[in-house]
């Protein structure tokens, strides 16, 4: 098994999405202790796309010049990191109802036509299927699922459009609230997180 642990949150030690990626990831070495974990901070940066990376990435250039070719090897890195994965675990902290900037600029470095999804004439198809994602979702207020959640919903969207389908949320939401209450729904989940 090969397991992809995304953290984002910008708390450091503080955040219970990351706390709760690591147990997860932890699980599920112990139940396979062959597997294999690649991780990647994503607070540590992700380029955002804009005109230069389209040129270079999405309109294959015949001669690249050196940073068309930087352009492309850092977003071919993270797309590599999704296809060699069979699992992926991600923090997802909410911050302003959303997700964090660095996770949805990771999201399109991904997003390649004709690489992880394509364009049919029965709509879109994703390219990564047979993937299962695990998302540690934590919020100070905003309920998972609520009209005011934007993240979960986002997230799992595009995941989808990817074609991975196979999505286990564990909930860690209102920690501003009733944090006990939080970490045990959060506690729970990790419990019958099929490993």
């Amino acid at each position: 098994m090969n397991i992809l642990h995304l953290d984002s949150a910008i708390t450091g030690d503080a955040s219970v999405s990351r706390k709760l990626t690591a147990e997860a990831v932890a699980k599920l070495t112990a139940a396979h202790p062959g597997a294999r974990v690649t991780y990647r901070d994503l607070n540590m940066g992700v380029p955002a796309i804009d005109t230069e990376w389209f040129h270079a990435v999405r309109m294959t250039p015949e001669n690249p010049s050196p940073k068309q070719l930087e352009l492309i090897a850092t977003s071919d890195a993270y797309l590599k990191e999704v296809q060699d994965a069979d699992v992926l675990v991600i923090g997802l902290p909410v911050y302003n109802f959303n997700l964090p900037a660095q996770l949805k600029n990771w999201l399109d470095q991904i997003a390649r036509a004709g690489v992880s999804f394509r364009y049919t004439a029965e709509g879109p198809e994703g390219l990564l299927k047979g993937k299962r994602a695990i998302i540690a979702y934590a919020a100070a207020g905003t309920p998972m699922g609520s009209e005011m959640d934007h993240a979960s919903k986002y997230l799992r969207h595009m995941l989808g459009f990817l074609g991975i389908t196979d999505v286990t949320f564990i909930p860690a939401d209102g920690l501003a609230l009733d944090r006990d209450a939080a970490m045990t729904r959060a506690q729970q989940a990790l419990e019958e997180l099929a490993a």
